[in-house]
């Protein structure tokens, strides 16, 4: 993330936005289970607020620097942090008993990156989990506050076949004039 990008999700305004507006949307009522991976935490907003709901949580975050600083400070919570690569994540097949991915999807690159997130994630999960993954819908704002930095916004009317084309068995999507939310069925 460029700076700008960086500074603003690690706010607590941004904080306020995720606990008020996206995270309840996203969840609504789903139960993630005990063993949750989230995907891409930056700077760990979301984290904070799932760590509290579920027993155990694994936050997978590319940046090495964003990583270290996340596993730093949840050290002796129920948070494991692990950096690596979401397209090829270092966990046994069917581990968890939920995932999920707060806006942070279009920070992957291509599409087919993407779609490869999400078969790693289905390869990951137990049969039954869910997956609840959520990001902004594409805007001429948030892509300049992308400058020099990766944008490449999902459109949240092809992301239940990518999903099922990925191995979920069932995928529901809903969106607004910001953002869309996605469950996914393992």
């Amino acid at each position: 993330m460029n700076p700008e990008h960086l500074e603003l999700c690690a706010s607590q305004a941004w904080r306020d936005v995720l606990r008020d507006l996206i995270v309840p949307y996203a969840l609504a009522d789903t139960r993630l289970g005990h063993d949750v991976l989230e995907v891409g935490p930056g700077p760990g907003m979301t984290t904070d607020l799932l760590r509290a709901k579920v027993p155990k949580l694994t936050a997978v975050e590319l940046d090495e620097h964003l990583a270290r600083e996340l596993a730093d400070r949840l050290v002796g919570t129920n948070v494991e942090v692990v950096r690596a690569d979401a397209t090829a994540m270092p966990f046994d097949g069917e581990r968890f008993t939920g995932a999920v991915s707060f806006t942070m999807l279009h920070h992957v690159p291509t599409i087919e990156l993407q779609d490869c997130l999400f078969a790693e994630v289905a390869r990951v999960l137990r049969p039954g989990a869910v997956f609840v993954a959520s990001d902004s819908v594409a805007s001429d704002a948030l892509a300049a506050l992308h400058n020099d930095d990766v944008y490449n916004p999902v459109d949240p009317t092809t992301v239940e076949a990518r999903l099922e084309t990925a191995g979920f068995a069932s995928a529901e999507v809903r969106s607004n004039e910001f953002g869309w939310a996605a469950n996914a069925t393992r």
